[in-house]
């Protein structure tokens, strides 16, 4: 989702709330992408849960969801205000155009192997079991992955939970029309969120039930992210956020903050979640923030493009090189030095051949300029 790149003379300084309001690309939200991936990939590459921070590398998808919340939220109310309303249609089908075709295309590749295996794998035969909930973005609620052996595919937990962001979200949003109401909504959902992980709802949310389940699934960073858009969307709110995001240096003392809370054993997951919100909103307020020398390198903004392709393919492609490398397979440094770069040219090549068709289309389905 790209958001844009302010005027020439914003460069130097925090945005104001007109030229945030204007912008169509904001460089360093791909970089943010990136920082995102990177960590998620090394996650996978780890034949085993490391000690301390080096374990922890799954909080890159609470940086992607932190990121979405922000992007999809700014996306609907500019297009409420270029158009007077959400066109919850439209902004279906460029999601659909974004999210399907890859997506789909690999649960196709992830079938044709189990069904290749599965007279000898019950990896493979307990994954087309459950193909189904894999296929309606359900696998988070309902799939068993309490079984005695590797879930293929388990990865796609996350897109579920974006997916389900997305089919409530939108409508509510659209529904509710006022930014502090809507507000006031994701911060219960939070809080439900929180009680809910904590047990404080066990005496209607049993442990083990779905509903127990369902509640859980909701990430709060994407709450946090959403937040900070409604925030950012009103002038009073823009220019309070800039007060504590706007400076240079708040950027890098964010992602500083967010690496301290992943150093205590059990991380605060709350607070994490706040600060890497706040992280994506101190890099989009001003182009020149403490961390574009870093967000905006070539390199790492196409890495940050191709995160989505990269999500969806790197466990091929660190599978790949263990198979290879079986000498190397408990080695995280091996795996990941290896399996990073195959990943990028499997990503690259998903992009071209499929992404970028698809993401052609959406211009047909005008909204909101953006991702």
């Amino acid at each position: 989702m790209q958001l844009l790149t302010p005027a020439p003379s914003a460069t130097s300084s925090p945005l104001s709330h007109e030229h945030f309001l204007s912008s169509k690309h904001l460089p360093g939200l791909d970089g943010l992408r990136a920082l995102a991936i990177l960590p998620v990939v090394w996650h996978h590459a780890t034949p085993r849960l490391l000690p301390g921070i080096w374990g922890k590398g799954a909080v890159g998808v609470d940086l992607f969801f932190a990121l979405s919340g922000f992007l999809i939220t700014t996306l609907l109310l500019r297009e409420r205000r270029e158009n007077g309303r959400v066109r919850l249609g439209a902004f279906y089908v460029r999601r659909s155009l974004r999210i399907f075709p890859l997506y789909y295309a690999v649960l196709g590749l992830y079938a044709l192997r189990a069904w290749q295996t599965q007279a000898s794998s019950e990896v493979a035969r307990h994954f087309l079991h459950q193909l189904p909930l894999h296929a309606t973005y359900t696998a988070n609620w309902l799939l068993d992955y309490s079984v005695p052996h590797p879930v293929m595919f388990a990865f796609s937990w996350s897109i579920c939970v974006e997916e389900q962001f997305y089919w409530v979200w939108p409508g509510a949003l659209a529904l509710i029309g006022r930014r502090w109401p809507a507000a006031l909504l994701m911060l219960a959902a939070i809080l439900v969120d929180f009680l809910a992980e904590h047990a404080y709802l066990r005496s209607i949310l049993p442990d083990g039930s779905l509903g127990l389940r369902i509640v859980t699934s909701f990430a709060t960073p994407i709450g946090f992210g959403s937040v900070l858009a409604l925030i950012f969307d009103s002038a009073r709110g823009f220019e309070l956020a800039r007060r504590v995001l706007g400076f240079r240096a708040s950027a890098p003392l964010a992602l500083a903050l967010s690496v301290y809370w992943l150093t205590i054993p059990a991380t605060p997951y709350v607070e994490l979640s706040l600060t890497l919100a706040a992280l994506v909103g101190a890099v989009a307020l001003r182009k020149d923030n403490g961390l574009s020398w870093l967000l905006e390198h070539p390199l790492l903004r196409r890495v940050g493009t191709l995160s989505y392709a990269l999500y969806l393919l790197h466990i091929t492609a660190l599978g790949l090189v263990r198979r290879a490398l079986p000498q190397y397979e408990q080695s995280t440094l091996v795996v990941f030095a290896l399996g990073f770069p195959l990943s990028l040219a499997f990503a690259e090549l998903a992009h071209r051949a499929i992404e970028r068709p698809f993401l052609a289309l959406r211009s047909r389905f005008h909204g909101a300029s953006g991702k």
